[in-house]
Order: C-alpha cells, then sequence, then structure tokens
C-alpha cells in the first residue's frame, strides 16, 4: 500500500485541531514522509483492524511507521515533529519526559478539542494538489 519508507498519520477528520494540525504537517514534510487518512474512513478502520490497534488509545492521531510499529498520543506528536522541517524536530526532545507526563497534558487537549476547535459535519476533503498525499482515494 506504501511506497518506501513513507509513514501514515491517522487523525480524527472531524476535529477542527486535526485537520489543522495535518495542514501543518503536510506545509513543513519537505522530503514527504507522511501519508495522511482520517480514523473515519474505510482505510483507517481497516488498517486499525489488521494491526489489532486497540481503539480505546485513539484520541486524535495514531502514526504507522511500518509493520506492526505504531504509537499513538504524545510519543505520535513528538515522532511526527522529529520529520518536519525548520524547528520542529528540536520538539521531539520531550520525549525524554515521561510517558505518563506527556500523556496526560495530550489527554487534557484531545478531551476538550472539539469544545475548544469546534468539529465538522464531515471529514475533510484534500485539494486535487494533496489528494495524493492521503491514502483515502
Amino acid at each position: 500500500m506504501l511506497e518506501g519508507d513513507k509513514k501514515i498519520i491517522l487523525f480524527d477528520g472531524v476535529c477542527n485541531l486535526c485537520n489543522s494540525s495535518i495542514n501543518f504537517i503536510i506545509k513543513r514534510d519537505k522530503n514527504s514522509v507522511f501519508r495522511y487518512a482520517s480514523l473515519q474512513s474505510d482505510i483507517g478502520m481497516r488498517l486499525i483492524a489488521e494491526r489489532n490497534i486497540d481503539t480505546s488509545k485513539l484520541d486524535s492521531i495514531l502514526l504507522i511507521e511500518g509493520e506492526g510499529v505504531y504509537s499513538y498520543k504524545s510519543t505520535a506528536a513528538l515522532k511526527i515533529a522529529r520529520q518536519l522541517s525548520g524547528i520542529y524536530p528540536f520538539l521531539s526532545v520531550n520525549l525524554l519526559l515521561p510517558k505518563f507526563f506527556r500523556d496526560w497534558i495530550y489527554d487534557i487537549i484531545a478531551k476538550n478539542r472539539y469544545k475548544w476547535f469546534g468539529k465538522k459535519d464531515s471529514c475533510m476533503i484534500p485539494t486535487p494538489e494533496l489528494k495524493a498525499l492521503f491514502l483515502d482515494q
């Protein structure tokens, strides 16, 4: 399904914060490392099922880095930042913080994301230029 060493980001397609985050990542993914799919899409649900990923761990983002290798919550966000251009790779130093602390902060944001940032009625539709980066075509 994926060419070479591409990584898949699964995100909440109806979350305004998540959609904004994906647009942010796309603009800074100069090496075209990532491909994208919403958690709600057929391919997103299939990837989750194929890898037996515990859906209770999915608050808004999941990074699939290979067969059976995935991360979620703060770890996924920081591993994604590591691949971006600019100063964002330096954020990955936060991986040194205890996971329970990082995820506690992440959970607060994830729990309130619809209240703080809003929610769409349906998943985003990528522009024709971005369509090739999305798996749910």
